[in-house]
């Protein structure tokens, strides 16, 4: 059996003496909730993307769900997005009480067809939601013409694009509001959840912050409507601020990663990643498609190498979405994907060595099928 390592372990390994000093320092400071380390990573993290309001939120769900409430999305109203997605950007939309609203996706970079979107739109659409997945960004400038077209409001979904640029704009500064996911996996990564919504309206930060906090602006006073307990954790806050040092380095190291990867598997077999005109890729996963991904995956696994399949049922497929009414086949760029695609390791602590030993099972697998 072939053993491999990867996975934020070493990551932790290289910045240990940083993770624990920031996770001492919180505990030294005396403020848990909501003090300066969330402050502090709120106006970097806002920063770094040009927008000039940050919100800490507990997880990257809340973080769509606080947006589309901020955005005065609710019971009625209809969201437009894709299914090629994770469940919890559509969970969301549920949780405010939108009805999903599904376009396709383009067969060849798997993000959103913005031509679809103008089909879609009705008399209760209240919300357009892209996602910028993998680690690149939709094509926006469509999409801004169509929401301007309409009055509708852009919330980027950037669970998976932490730094990513489109035609040099940042992913999370195109809209009227971005959310974020620091799931430990993703490109900026927390010791457990965290989230973050970022915007240029002083109105929408107003309300996310009161959201966020029961609905309170004042402690024990709820203003307006209620809301959620959904704060940013102080020490998952300070050791976001550190990684955020460090995050163009970590992107630099995924783009090296998958340059590696395209130079080694040309010619495989395999259809690799695309990247879209004016995008600069930052490799949240390294996908790629094979007619025969589950034979693939099956023999990986016989050297003990087990990959992610992001992701194995379009969301309007899925028993829990049955009630949308979307029946097989509504989606087929989506269905096709679903069935041959699959994410290769992908991490910036992921070792040279470690990458050269997969890519030669990987090439051996494809070679026997």
């Amino acid at each position: 059996m072939t053993q491999f390592v990867w996975g934020y372990v070493r990551e932790y390994e290289d910045e240990r003496d940083d993770i624990l000093d920031a996770v001492d320092s919180v505990f030294r400071s005396g403020r848990l909730v909501l003090g300066p380390s969330v402050e502090g990573f709120e106006q970097e993290f806002a920063g770094y993307h040009g927008v000039p309001h940050g919100v800490g939120v507990d997880n990257g769900t809340n973080a769509i769900v606080l947006a589309l409430r901020a955005l005065g999305v609710g019971a009625g109203d209809e969201v437009i997005t894709v299914s090629n997605t994770a469940a919890p950007t559509v969970v969301a939309i549920d949780a405010v009480g939108a009805t999903p609203v599904f376009v396709d996706v383009r067969e060849e970079d798997y993000l959103m067809d913005v031509g679809q979107i103008e089909s879609a739109i009705t008399e209760r659409t209240k919300c357009l939601l892209p996602v910028h997945l993998y680690g690149q960004c939709v094509d926006m400038a469509p999409l801004e013409a169509i929401a301007a077209r309409h009055g509708l409001p852009i919330l980027e979904d950037c669970a998976q694009s932490h730094g990513a640029r489109h035609h040099g704009r940042m992913a999370g500064s195109m809209g009227k509001a971005a959310a974020f996911s620091f799931y430990p996996t993703k490109v900026l990564g927390a010791y457990g959840d965290g989230g973050a919504v970022i915007t240029a309206d002083a109105q929408v930060d107003a309300d996310l912050r009161r959201l966020r906090y029961y609905g309170m602006e004042d402690v024990y006073h709820v203003v307006e409507t209620p809301g959620y307990n959904s704060r940013l954790d102080e020490v998952q806050a300070e050791i976001l601020r550190r990684k955020l040092k460090r995050l163009d380095g970590y992107l630099a190291r995924r783009r090296e990663i998958a340059a590696r990867y395209a130079e080694a598997l040309d010619g495989s077999g395999l259809v690799l990643p695309a990247v879209a005109e004016g995008n600069e890729h930052v490799y949240y996963v390294y996908v790629v498609r094979h007619p025969r991904r589950d034979d693939v995956l099956a023999a990986l696994k016989e050297h003990d190498v087990a990959l992610n399949v992001s992701y194995p049922w379009p969301v309007h497929t899925q028993r829990g979405f049955a009630h949308l009414g979307y029946g097989k086949g509504a989606l087929p760029v989506t269905e096709k994907l679903a069935g041959e695609i699959f994410s290769l390791p992908m991490y910036a602590s992921l070792a040279p060595e470690d990458q050269d030993k997969f890519i030669a099972v990987l090439l051996d697998v494809l070679a026997r099928l």
